[in-house]
């Protein structure tokens, strides 16, 4: 009777086996692309965020700059209205000396420098009141980029740690890249609604 052809099923078991292992690992590894992908976008988010929020300051503090600039004009006019104001007094006090009567416009003069000065000191102070208020505004927003910068940080570290666990199919390092990413997102969401 002729042999009948040997299956060697132990071939076979063995490949079937590797095909398993290997259809699991494909499974982690989808599992760890994808939220690899996601961690990565929500990074992109949060950069964009981050990058927007530190350029409204930079605009808030070069405003606030500006504004010092005219506050600090305002000061130099306000002492120039101080200077003619002790000139007309000094002129006053040399008619005075001399025995005359000074014309009635130097009180005139004196009193618009005086009125002046306090009309420029009322400008200057409200620049710095503005100047005060936009640097604290940009304060703010600086703290702000920050948590968007710090979150960008953690989900970078994630992504990168997911990349480990994908090259090495080590199931604990990608928990701590989720972890770790999940952080960053929530530091993300409190950071936007804040």
């Amino acid at each position: 009777m002729p042999e009948e052809p040997e299956v060697e099923t132990e071939r076979v078991r063995e490949g079937i086996a590797d095909r398993l292992e290997h259809g699991g690992a494909d499974r982690l590894l989808r599992v760890i692309a994808l939220s690899t992908a996601l961690l990565a976008a929500c990074a992109a988010l949060a950069a964009l965020q981050s990058g927007a929020t530190v350029n409204h300051a930079l605009v808030l503090k070069a405003e606030a700059t500006r504004l010092q600039a005219e506050a600090s004009d305002q000061w130099a006019y306000y002492q120039a209205k101080g200077i003619k104001a002790a000139i007309q007094d000094a002129s006053r006090t040399a008619w005075l000396a001399a025995g005359k009567q000074p014309p009635a416009t130097h009180d005139a003069e004196q009193a618009r420098y005086a009125k002046e000065q306090q009309d420029i000191k009322q400008a200057a102070e409200g620049k710095e009141r503005e100047r005060d208020a936009k640097s604290a505004d940009a304060d703010r927003l600086l703290e702000r980029h920050h948590g968007f910068a710090n979150a960008v940080a953690l989900m970078q570290v994630a992504i990168a740690l997911g990349a480990v666990a994908a090259l090495t199919r080590v199931r604990p390092i990608w928990y701590g890249s989720v972890t770790i990413g999940a952080v960053g997102v929530i530091m993300f969401g409190l950071t936007l609604v804040r």
